[in-house]
């Protein structure tokens, strides 16, 4: 299966900050910001893959760095920038933009991990990435660690799992 470019995979969306998405700081509600990137995430898994579904593994932390306000326009820009077997490392970077002024700012950053799936519903291979940028080049080369991360962690939440209780918490 032969590699495909970083740019490749890239796809952005742009929005505007509606009413009914502020919260009572008169800023975007966090869980609407991680609907579009999820949105637009999926879309680069499937563009990278080219099956038909792909599903979402696990967010890595959401990093909220600047507010957005209801006179921005947001850009949800996110590429796959490593892979294994069948997983897609996507980051998403989201640019606030004052549509005033025209400046633009890093707003949120995080890593998603999706998986791509077959017909049967289980997972299929997906191809390598090849980074150019110096952007694309740092975020490949981190990946491997931050995957090794994501092992571990699914081991720790496997463990926690193992603990829970199925009981209503009013009995």
């Amino acid at each position: 299966m032969e590699p495909k470019k970083i740019k490749d995979t890239r796809v952005v969306q742009n929005d505007q900050v509606l009413i009914n998405d502020l919260n009572n700081y008169h800023t975007l509600f966090g869980g609407v910001l991680m609907k579009k990137m999820d949105a637009c995430a999926t879309l680069t898994a499937r563009r990278h893959s080219r099956v038909t579904e792909c599903v979402t593994a696990s967010t890595d932390s959401v990093n909220f760095i600047e507010p957005i306000l209801q006179d921005d326009s947001v850009c949800v820009e996110s590429y796959v920038t490593y892979t294994g077997k069948s997983s897609m490392e996507i980051f998403c970077k989201v640019i606030a933009e004052n549509l005033d002024t025209g400046e633009r700012r890093i707003a949120a950053t995080a890593f998603l991990t999706f998986v791509a799936l077959g017909k049967d519903r289980k997972p299929v291979e997906v191809p390598g990435v090849i980074p150019e940028s110096q952007e694309e080049k740092y975020l490949y080369e981190t990946g491997k660690e931050r995957a090794k991360m994501r092992s571990i962690k699914r081991k720790q939440n496997k463990e926690l799992v193992s603990h829970l209780t199925l009981n209503k918490p009013w009995d």
